[in-house]
């Protein structure tokens, strides 16, 4: 039986973009219509990107918080792509560095988590995944965060997101579900924004 055709290889028109504008991926205009609808990044803030791989994300940030603005992508694959000169990186799993490490530019006005399991194919436990590094990742904005800050996370439909949303809410003021433009009609992931950090 011949095996069904990969969505995730055929380029679109998104991903054409981003290679125009020299960004190593398509999920840059997720970021970019994230921060177009919520007033996200600005110049001289301090951001940590988690799951910066390959770097898009990273990219666009550090570049719209300017040269007074700090940046750290981790993420546990190496990063192939540059990064601006307000940007740093650290390979290593970003549950795992050391306090020290992670929080170098800490408190954070923004903390970003586009990360995604490696699927499985089971859909129960890649949702299941999702949910636990979406928790993960808010729990390092809720103790690196900055009063007021902001927060982004990726996490795939499921059960657990009602769950998620709750606990979003007890560390920020706002909550916002976003499923950009730019997402692929087979994706099943969404964007939990949270704003105003409470203290």
């Amino acid at each position: 039986m011949a095996s069904r055709p990969n969505p995730y290889k055929k380029p679109d028109r998104f991903t054409r973009a981003a290679k125009e504008a020299g960004f190593p991926a398509r999920s840059v205009f997720k970021l970019e219509e994230i921060d177009r609808r919520m007033g996200l990044l600005r110049g001289g803030m301090r951001v940590l990107d988690l799951g910066a791989a390959p770097g898009s994300w990273a990219v666009y940030a550090a570049r719209k918080i300017g040269q007074n603005g700090r940046l750290l992508a981790v993420d546990i694959e190496p990063l192939a792509t540059a990064l601006p000169s307000n940007a740093v990186f650290s390979q290593g799993d970003a549950f795992a560095l050391p306090n020290e490490e992670l929080g170098r530019f800490a408190p954070y006005d923004v903390v970003l988590s586009d990360m995604a399991p490696k699927t499985m194919g089971s859909r129960i436990t890649d949702q299941t995944r999702s949910f636990d590094l979406f928790m993960r990742a808010l729990a390092v904005a809720a103790a690196l965060g900055a009063q007021g800050g902001s927060f982004v996370g990726k996490i795939f439909m499921s059960d657990d997101l009602p769950v998620a949303r709750v606990e979003l809410r007890r560390h920020y003021e706002g909550e916002r579900l976003i499923r950009p433009e730019g997402t692929r009609a087979v994706s099943t992931e969404i964007y939990v924004v949270g704003s105003r950090k409470r203290a």
